[in-house]
């Protein structure tokens, strides 16, 4: 019988797809790539048209002496490693690291590793798209060579161990941008003016507010405006000028693209980028599932396509229609994605690979992050083949001597998909009885007014969403990098997290000045958009890869030589802190090392006392009144503590909050959105101030 080897990305596909395969398929993994540019140099040669020099990856030779074993076994050796770039370029790495030009080779692809889409990729082989293979290597020449040629520029200039980006450099823009737009920031005072109204025949007022006067909307910017207008209301009559019926439809949501489901996931399960693509990797290469053995539960996690095949379409028809009614299922083509980036049509958008698969079904065979992620995406899809919501509306104009108010609310008549999924944003729905029952020249008296002061508000500080979010808008990278992008600042200590919310570092800052001055072009948005544009020409043929390349070198290292003559050099200070080092007296500065913050005197090398870096949280502990600090396990677990350990002993997994709990007193936590009291006897539990 002939024997086939397929070779695929991942040892944890390994086992998934294995069991799809007869005896005669031996399936290995590369596990990732396996050959690279030198670490030690640029990597390609300038004067010889750009020519890379490709070495094996260390520790993958004894990898590589086992795939060729197997493939001189091998009749047909099928490389299915994953259906994107990165992948395309693995398998074209592979085939010059084991030489199979002679060899009978084809490249499959599948979407998502089930038996189906296995077998039917075996039936359906190609050849290895070099369209592909060159679009990758141009982004890591691109990628090399700013790294390289700038990274030690700023090992120069400020300190070691910093790095450049062609595209983290721009993200780190973006967010020190936001943040001087929020530092300029200067709040504009503005009111609002609610009247309190009864109709006739109702016990409860509504709510109606101030919107301007006959010659259209107006807005109240001061305290005299706002006396003004409340003291010509005084003893004026409130009358229904004019109402609006109709119907709002709240159309379903699309099913979820890499970026959407990162920004989801953030909102609703307060996962971080990477959390959120490690728990997805996961689920798509295979799960063991009870009953069932390894099996692969969503499709490729890396696209920017909100595709569905008609296959998955008619199984969601079929699910719907059966578990929630056929008037729950779609009736026409839902809406498209705005974007003005390029459409990975070749991918489908994330969705379940089995939809009759259900998250109760595989609860017990997932972890909790599995189950939270699985669900998500599952009910995002089967929402996403569902009907619209419908909504009944009114909107009453109320007049009042010169001055129009309005009022609004609208009833959910039919829920379509939201009987399944909403979102962690939607807004809440407005009922008011009072409003649907008015009419034209109702006659309203007048229960309170209530006016508010306001100010308005600066642009919000980043968060891993919303950096995404804007990353995607504005073309600037790619699903497969949105995660990099962000780990890679958090590990330079360029940008923090605290909460949710992104700050940029003193260091972050000087690096991104740096950036600014003697590189703008790289650190310019449009233009690492438009390179972004370039690389998909290069994917589509359209554009040779070495013009790109070639273009791009020159300018660059210009810009280098001039700011390596020109740039002053830059001291970052040490953060000085109130620990007092118990050997010299001085005040202890926080310094990092390989694992995390420490505390160092500054007289270092006369005084070489240091200490672990104890980072309070700002609430006292219950037991002792100290402060709470944030602590590690020997396996890296956070875990909060007192800072008199070990004379005090209290300990929490969940992080304390200052807030008291009101029923017992006792200590509040935080989980997820909610706080809740850690005394198990009280249970009280809250939603959290966002």
């Amino acid at each position: 019988m002939a024997k086939n080897l397929v070779i695929v990305e991942s040892p944890a596909k390994v086992k998934t797809i294995k069991k799809f395969l007869g005896k005669n398929y031996e399936v290995m993994a590369s596990q990732g790539h396996v050959r690279d540019m030198p670490k030690s140099q640029l990597g390609f040669d300038a004067e010889n048209d750009f020519e890379p020099k490709y070495i094996t990856i260390r520790g993958k030779g004894e990898l590589l002496a086992a795939l060729r074993k197997e493939v001189k076994k091998a009749d047909k050796i099928y490389l299915a490693t994953d259906p994107d770039r990165e992948g395309e370029a693995i398998s074209w790495h592979l085939t010059q690291a084991l030489k199979l030009d002679d060899k009978q080779v084809a490249r499959i692809t599948f979407n998502e590793i089930t038996k189906n889409a296995v077998k039917e990729s075996l039936k359906h082989p190609r050849e290895i798209d070099m369209n592909l293979v060159d679009a990758q290597q141009a982004r890591r020449m691109l990628d090399r060579m700013v790294g390289y040629e700038i990274s030690p520029l700023l090992w120069a200039k400020v300190k070691r161990g910093l790095s450049a980006g062609r595209v983290q450099s721009v993200a780190l823009r973006i967010i020190c941008d936001r943040e001087e737009e929020i530092n300029n920031f200067i709040p504009q005072e503005y009111y609002t003016l609610d009247v309190l109204l009864k109709a006739k025949g109702e016990k409860k007022p509504f709510a109606a507010r101030f919107y301007g006067d006959k010659n259209g909307k107006k807005d109240i910017s001061d305290k005299k405006t706002l006396d003004q207008i409340m003291e010509s209301l005084t003893g004026e009559s409130y009358r229904v000028v004019s109402v609006k019926n109709g119907q709002r439809e709240k159309k379903a949501p699309l099913p979820f693209t890499t970026s959407t489901m990162q920004q989801e996931a953030s909102k609703a399960l307060n996962f971080s980028i990477q959390k959120t693509m490690r728990v997805a990797q996961q689920l798509y290469e295979g799960v063991d599932i009870k009953g069932a053995g390894t099996t692969g539960l969503i499709t490729y996690l890396r696209t920017d396509s909100v595709r569905v095949s008609d296959e998955a379409q008619g199984a969601a028809a079929e699910f719907i229609g059966r578990f929630y009614g056929e008037n729950y299922c779609k009736t026409k083509t839902g809406a498209t994605a705005k974007t003005g980036g390029k459409i990975q049509d070749a991918h489908e958008a994330i969705r379940p690979a089995d939809i009759n698969r259900t998250p109760s079904d595989v609860k017990d065979s997932l972890t909790r992050d599995q189950f939270r992620l699985y669900q998500l995406i599952w009910k995002r899809f089967v929402a996403s083949q569902m009907s619209s919501a419908l909504y009944e509306t009114t909107n009453a104009r109320i007049g009042a001597g010169d001055y129009i108010f309005a009022a609004s609310a609208s009833k959910r008549v039919f829920d379509g998909f939201m009987l399944v999924y909403t979102e962690s944003d939607d807004e809440k729905e407005e009922q008011s009885k009072a409003i649907s029952s008015l009419t034209a020249d109702t006659q309203l008296s007048w229960d309170a007014f209530d006016e508010k002061q306001h100010f308005t508000q600066s642009a919000p500080h980043f968060t891993e969403a919303s950096l995404v979010r804007t990353l995607e808008e504005l073309g600037i990278g790619r699903p497969s990098t949105y995660s990099p992008i962000i780990t890679t600042l958090l590990k330079r200590r360029y940008i923090v997290k605290e909460g949710r919310n992104i700050f940029v570092t003193e260091l972050g800052e000087v690096v991104n000045g740096i950036m600014k001055e003697s590189f703008p072009t790289i650190v310019d948005e449009h233009f690492t958009a438009n390179m972004e544009s370039l690389l998909d020409g290069i994917e589509e043929g359209n554009i040779s890869w070495k013009s790109v390349v070639s273009n791009f070198y020159p300018d660059l290292e210009k810009s280098v030589k001039a700011a390596q003559k020109d740039l002053e050099k830059v001291k970052i200070e040490d953060e000085v802190t109130d620990v007092i080092c118990e050997e010299c007296g001085r005040n202890m500065v926080v310094k990092y090392g390989p694992h995390g913050k420490f505390l160092a005197c500054p007289g270092f090398p006369e005084c070489r006392n240091t200490k672990p870096y104890l980072e309070k949280i700002g609430v006292a502990c219950p037991k002792c009144g100290k402060d709470i600090v944030v602590r590690k396990t020997k396996k890296g677990r956070r875990f909060y503590g007192c800072e008199n350990h070990p004379d005090c002993d209290f300990v929490s997994w969940q992080k304390p909050v200052k807030k008291p709990c009101p029923k017992c007193g006792g200590v509040m936590v935080q989980k997820g959105n909610k706080i809740v009291c850690i005394n198990e006897k009280c249970q009280h539990v809250e939603t959290a101030e966002s």
